[in-house]
């Protein structure tokens, strides 16, 4: 694995990604992305244009406040926008709660070259070794085994304890039922630390 290098203001760099700060033309390249139906199979509903503003304005001062926060992503090839890796607190209530999640929302064309576990890789040491969190979580619905491949891929393991129907999904839409992940700085340590 190819360390992630932090360097200010917070822009993690891999062997073939750049995590960095958000820019103005992100806000429609994300929208976009987050328009196809496919994209966003495991979601109940597309986000509009102005809930995609507002998780960037989020997202940004976040960052720039130093806590954890979602990357924009780009390829350092061509410098092209693929969506956003990083870390974030959820916003409905669970027992888990509280805790710190890392998630993932690439454009379709980016899916199958290892970029989301790439990514993810940079962030879970940005969250342990610069943020200092104790734990990192991850969830998605249960039929979303993609994503789950890729929490197994960053060394999260399976809470099937933890395992819950998502509150802000309506009952009985087939992707209420999610599953938790979790990995302590411990464990990361012990398999991807120094």
């Amino acid at each position: 694995m190819d360390p992630a290098i932090a360097e200010p203001p917070h822009t993690l760099r891999t062997k073939r990604l750049v995590l960095r700060r958000w820019t103005g033309s992100d806000v429609d390249a994300l929208a976009a992305l987050s328009a196809d139906r496919a994209t966003m199979r495991y979601f109940e509903a597309l986000p509009s244009r102005a809930q995609i503003q507002q998780l960037v304005d989020r997202q940004q001062a976040a960052l720039a406040a130093g806590e954890p926060g979602l990357f924009a992503v780009e390829t350092k090839q061509d410098g092209r926008f693929i969506g956003f890796v990083g870390l974030a607190v959820p916003r409905f209530e669970a027992d888990f709660q509280p805790c710190v999640e890392i998630g993932w929302r690439l454009a379709m064309d980016a899916w199958g070259h290892g970029y989301a576990t790439e990514a993810g890789e940079a962030v879970l040491r940005h969250a342990f070794e610069t943020l200092r969190l104790s734990e990192v979580v991850s969830f998605t619905a249960t039929l979303n085994e993609p994503s789950q491949a890729v929490m197994r891929r960053l060394g999260m393991r399976h809470d099937v304890e933890g395992d819950f129907d998502h509150p802000s999904v309506a009952p009985g839409h087939p992707i209420r039922p999610h599953v938790l992940y979790r990995l302590t700085a411990a464990e990361w340590r012990t398999r991807f630390g120094p």
